[in-house]
């Protein structure tokens, strides 16, 4: 079966045999799709019995789920939100299957998400481009991402591999897909922990561009490459640093700060008051990895503050239980976050 005929395809959902309030069977109508769904070897089973400690065993097309109560629940959704992505022509890939596990325990810790219903099925808010359609992974990437749909200023900040980058220049490729906006403009500060770029071989704009690095990759992700190279030719898509950003006014666009912990409080003012009509800006950041010299306060840090409640202006903070690269980064987070801590403190005590 092609891909034209899994979209067309009626979509069908999994019916459930209840046994007893913790143990029930899941029968997916499509065996094809059942077989992704369950994975290689099980494998996409096997990490939710990992993650939710339960029991799930496929035989054929159906799998018995059994164990705590919530848990199994939280199983069927995920499960269920899983089958429809298939349906729906999307793979199932085990960073899907993390996210659907993430999204069904927040419903049931009864987070004031408008995504979910708790105790029914998962909704997540998507981006979608004519290359990729990509679903939120976490509640907190499912805040954000409804974030940028509403407010025309958003700051999406906290550590590193949640998302916050690739999701507003994910964003920003369907504003332009859309016509929504003309161009596309990404910024970061020429700041970076101990290089000078007095060093670099070539003019500002090939000493730069290794550090606007990650915002290449992400719009290869979303744009056909042949696309990306037009558009960055054609002044469509415009990479710069923040530097080049004093005295325009930027209409029409959607344009994105990121690795905004290293600006300065006036380049941020600069910055921010670039907005011009019919226009959308993304700050992404981490507070926690300023690279500034000492004594230099963080433009973002100090904007978080002066901006908190003006109306247009979103703020949504990641922490490390949103880390969506490998788990062993979100240990890693947390590790550096409590030793910071224990740091703070001592010097309080100093004083």
């Amino acid at each position: 079966m092609n891909a034209n005929e899994l979209v067309s395809s009626p979509a069908r959902q999994p019916r459930t045999a209840a046994t007893d309030a913790n143990h029930f069977v899941l029968t997916f109508e499509n065996n094809r799709f059942a077989s992704e769904l369950f994975g290689q070897f099980d494998q996409n089973l096997k990490l939710i019995e990992e993650r939710l400690h339960v029991d799930a065993r496929a035989r054929g097309n159906s799998v018995t789920i059994s164990g705590d109560v919530t848990a199994t629940n939280q199983a069927r959704r995920a499960l269920d939100y899983l089958y429809d992505r298939l349906q729906k022509g999307a793979s199932v890939e085990a960073s899907d299957v993390e996210g659907a596990i993430r999204m069904a325990v927040a419903a049931d810790d009864q987070l004031q998400l408008p995504t979910m219903e708790r105790k029914a099925k998962l909704s997540m808010a998507q981006i979608s481009t004519r290359k990729k359609t990509i679903a939120a992974r976490t509640p907190t990437q499912d805040a954000y991402m409804r974030a940028l749909e509403r407010s025309e200023l958003v700051f999406g900040v906290g550590p590193a591999g949640t998302g916050k980058t690739y999701l507003a220049v994910a964003h920003a490729a369907q504003l332009l897909e859309r016509g929504a906006v003309d161009r596309i403009i990404l910024s970061r500060p020429a700041v970076e922990a101990g290089e000078r770029l007095g060093f670099l071989p070539g003019d500002m704009k090939e000493k730069v561009d290794p550090y606007l690095r990650p915002l290449y990759d992400a719009l290869y992700d979303m744009i056909p490459a042949d696309k990306v190279e037009r558009a960055l030719t054609a002044g469509v898509i415009e990479i710069a640093p923040l530097a080049f950003m004093r005295g325009r006014t930027l209409a029409n666009a959607a344009v994105i700060l990121d690795e905004a912990q290293n600006t300065t409080s006036m380049q941020m003012k600069m910055f921010l008051t670039r907005l011009g009509e019919n226009a959308r800006m993304i700050v992404t950041g981490d507070p926690s990895q300023v690279d500034l010299p000492r004594g230099v306060k963080s433009g973002l840090v100090e904007a978080l503050h002066v901006l908190k409640g003006v109306e247009g202006i979103s703020v949504v903070r990641f922490k490390d239980v949103d880390v969506v690269r490998h788990p062993l980064v979100g240990r890693i987070v947390r590790a550096y976050d409590a030793q910071y801590a224990v740091h703070e403190e001592s010097e309080e005590t100093g004083r």
